[in-house]
């Protein structure tokens, strides 16, 4: 019988579970929306919703939760700032799962999990801006290499 027996196993060992869902929840909390496989996605989605409920008490005790729960100051610091303002009034459903088809190699459901009300621009937060053109800077062998042409001719 499967009494007291909660969440799934994702064939893999309890540290590399751990691991995995601390990898993911760092990645959504920074670009709020990432895809994944949907078993993976459903059960990630509790775990952002207390994380963001534990950001919401605006004490230290709180913080060094989310701190070692979450291992990375950047995620914390966009808890506490940033998340806990925009999801203030709202009292749970943090997140939302969508279901996005199936991969092409396994045919493993996909899903997208994406916070609610979240900032497009932060999926651009890693994209390297392009740099501007310089304008050519001429040098005397220019000049010299055009006048061998025109004599040629």
């Amino acid at each position: 019988m499967r009494h007291k027996i909660a969440h799934r196993k994702l064939n893999r060992t309890s540290e590399h579970r751990k691991a995995l869902f601390k990898n993911m929840l760092n990645s959504l909390i920074k670009y709020e929306q990432i895809i994944t496989t949907l078993p993976k996605a459903k059960e990630l989605k509790p775990k952002i919703d207390k994380v963001i409920t534990l950001s919401k008490k605006k004490n230290l005790k709180s913080k060094k939760n989310l701190f070692s729960e979450l291992q990375s100051k950047t995620s914390v610091d966009k808890l506490s700032k940033i998340l806990s303002q925009r999801y203030e009034k709202r009292q749970g459903g943090y997140s939302r799962v969508i279901k996005a088809g199936f991969r092409y190699g396994d045919d493993a459901p996909m899903a997208v999990i994406e916070l609610v009300d979240r900032d497009i621009n932060a999926k651009k937060v890693d994209l390297k801006k392009t740099p501007t053109e310089k304008p050519k800077v001429s040098t005397g062998t220019d000049k010299k290499d055009s006048d061998k042409k025109k004599k040629s001719k």
